[in-house]
């Protein structure tokens, strides 16, 4: 998939050292954009040293200060982010009384507070040039109940109910801000949920006394899918659609 519209862009993705957020990366850099790769972990600066076409930031994004500081380097140094791919997140895994709450508030940091932070140094610059696209990844579990999940799924609910108001605003500035919803993808977060060798199976086919659906397609989702879609409503192809949530689980929400 070519998308001539983002060659030459300038690309702010959060994240970046994930599983998911890698390929994000990866993906711009393949459609000719200029990617600034953000992430709290080292291995951001390791693994994207080397490429012309991205400049790694290692930061953490639930410091206003830092984030405001990487966002005017970004502007400054590389261009007018043009486009923001918010691919950052954590998950503790806990029923909620045995959830602590340090758990309970890093998740809400990263997840919501760091998505607030981010999008609103960047928006607002955004709105100066009167142009932009911003993609948050968000979770199907912001949809559907999970057990051991409240904080992951509530967090993920915030953010995907606040980057629909921020679309709301945005959309007078000809700034779109759309989600995507990922479920059960071959990452690392995922697999923290296995605990046994027939993890990937038991994704597959669900757990009733979790109350968790299989996945119809019968496979797990890939980075690259996420990737996909990211593109797509980052692109100029989806030019007339703003607070969108595209769920990409293999159908394991129904459709919900």
């Amino acid at each position: 998939m070519q998308l001539q519209d983002i060659v030459g862009k300038t690309v702010m993705v959060t994240g970046a050292a994930g599983g998911i957020g890698r390929v994000v990366v990866d993906s711009f850099v393949q459609q000719g954009a200029h990617v600034a790769a953000v992430d709290c972990q080292h291995t951001v600066m390791d693994r994207f040293e080397q490429n012309k076409q991205v400049t790694p930031f290692c930061i953490d994004i639930s410091d206003i200060d830092a984030v405001e500081d990487v966002v005017d380097t970004i502007e400054n140094k590389i261009g007018a982010i043009d486009i923001l791919a918010n691919v950052a997140g954590v998950l503790h895994l806990a029923e909620v009384d045995a959830l602590a709450q340090e758990e309970w508030e890093q998740t809400f940091e990263v997840n919501a507070t760091s998505l607030f932070l981010v999008t609103k140094a960047v928006s607002r610059r955004m709105k100066q040039r009167k142009q932009g696209s911003i993609v948050v990844v968000s979770s199907n579990a912001a949809r559907m109940p999970r057990m051991s999940m409240a904080a992951y799924a509530a967090s993920k609910a915030a953010a995907t109910m606040y980057t629909k108001c921020l679309g709301l605003e945005l959309a007078k500035y000809n700034i779109r801000c759309n989600v995507v919803s990922p479920g059960s993808t071959e990452t690392n977060m995922l697999r923290q949920l296995w605990t046994d060798e027939n993890g990937r199976e038991q994704s597959i086919k669900g757990t009733q006394e979790a109350y968790r659906l299989g996945i119809p397609l019968q496979k797990l989702g890939q980075a690259q899918d996420i990737a996909d879609t990211i593109l797509f409503l980052a692109s100029e192809r989806s030019g007339h659609m703003t607070m969108e949530d595209i769920c990409v689980d293999g159908g394991a929400t129904l459709g919900v």
